[in-house]
């Protein structure tokens, strides 16, 4: 992962340039007179983000999957 130190203005200026270069993987620190305050980079929700039928023959659903629960027998009619 790619780190980068940034002036607080300059983000101000280019932030949605950041975003993008922070949703493919950059990490931003952020500084106000040379000093760290903040810390830009990927969300962890979207970094891993699943592909669509990557998990074909991986998961198997049982024959009985959608038959009633003993548990809950008392609770039906």
């Amino acid at each position: 992962m790619k780190t980068e130190t940034i002036g607080a203005f300059e983000a101000k200026t280019h932030f949605s340039q950041l975003l993008e270069r922070a949703q493919q993987g950059t990490v931003f620190i952020v500084t106000r007179r040379g000093t760290p305050v903040a810390q830009l980079g990927p969300s962890e929700q979207y970094a891993c983000r699943p592909v669509f039928g990557s998990a074909r023959g991986q998961v198997r659903i049982r024959e009985d999957f959608d038959d009633p629960l003993a548990d809950m027998a008392e609770y039906t009619l």
